[in-house]
């Protein structure tokens, strides 16, 4: 439940602030007019971002177990490829965020109602899908026959629309950069768990052979439905009898990925070493800074 809190706290705090900065933008400039277009564009992209979720969860309850099982494998990986670009994206772009969506902006209200609607909708609806489909990846891998993977994830929109109405208001200051760098480290540590378990899929679609060759085996010792085994599935998808494939595509993507994703090398545009962020104080308010 905590792993698909984090996903839609995280994915659903970018999105609130994307929102935050177009609408404090349009305000602060006296451009009031143009809001209820961005509105427009954000509707049709929850739309689409909810139909597109809804189609994955009950189109693939018409397929055979195995068409489940190689379709579920496969989207996982998808969804394990776009968060690991996502996270690497945001961190990179968290200080410029602002002033790339003026810039869209600025050009959007230049060209009439039909622009700024698609920019709303192009600045929302990438993460709503982005969105959708990692938490049905997450949630088909954490899956344990209750809605509790689901609340978590409902939990996680519902407090990112509070921060970022909190911080829309002013009423909330948070230096983006830190957070984005703690939550997309743990995001990544979620991931790999799901892509861990996502290659499960594909061996018991007979994509991936070894289904029956065991790491390891510690079911006596963490049962899968005792209260400690659901948490750490919760959290870290953790299984107590992976495949020796699953250990070793979980292997190959965490650690590698986490050390990159955690070194201070190579995020800046072009340049060597990222600039630290400023430790005296905190990102202002989307409204005072728009």
């Amino acid at each position: 439940m905590f792993s698909n809190y984090l996903i839609g706290l995280r994915e659903g705090l970018e999105a609130s602030l994307v929102v935050c900065i177009l609408i404090a933008y349009l305000v602060k400039t006296g451009r009031r007019d143009a809001v209820k277009p961005i509105w427009a564009g954000i509707g049709v992209a929850i739309a689409i971002a909810m139909g597109f979720g809804c189609a994955l969860e009950f189109g693939s309850q018409e397929l055979t177990f195995q068409a489940q099982e190689a379709l579920g494998g496969s989207l996982s990986i998808v969804a394990v490829g776009l968060v690991t670009w996502m996270v690497f994206w945001m961190r990179r772009t968290a200080r410029n965020l602002r002033s790339e969506l003026h810039g869209k902006l600025d050009a959007a209200l230049k060209l009439g109602t039909g622009a700024l609607v698609a920019t709303a909708f192009l600045a929302v609806g990438r993460e709503g899908l982005e969105t959708a489909l990692f938490v049905w990846a997450s949630v088909h891998a954490a899956s344990d026959g209750t809605p509790r993977p689901l609340v978590g994830v409902a939990l996680g929109l519902a407090t990112a629309v509070l921060l970022g109405w909190l911080f829309y208001r002013g009423a909330l200051k948070i230096n983006l950069a830190k957070f984005f760098t703690w939550t997309g480290g743990m995001l990544v540590v979620v991931a790999a768990g799901v892509l861990a378990y996502g290659f499960h899929d594909l061996q018991e679609a007979d994509w991936v052979p070894g289904l029956n060759d065991l790491a390891f085996d510690i079911s006596g010792a963490i049962p899968p439905d005792s209260w400690y085994g659901t948490l750490l599935k919760g959290v870290f998808n953790f299984q107590p009898d992976p495949t020796v494939v699953q250990v070793t595509v979980w292997a190959l993507y965490l650690v590698p990925v986490l050390a990159l994703f955690l070194s201070p090398v190579g995020f800046a545009s072009g340049k060597g070493k990222v600039k630290e962020p400023d430790e005296q104080g905190t990102q202002p308010s989307a409204a005072s800074q728009a």
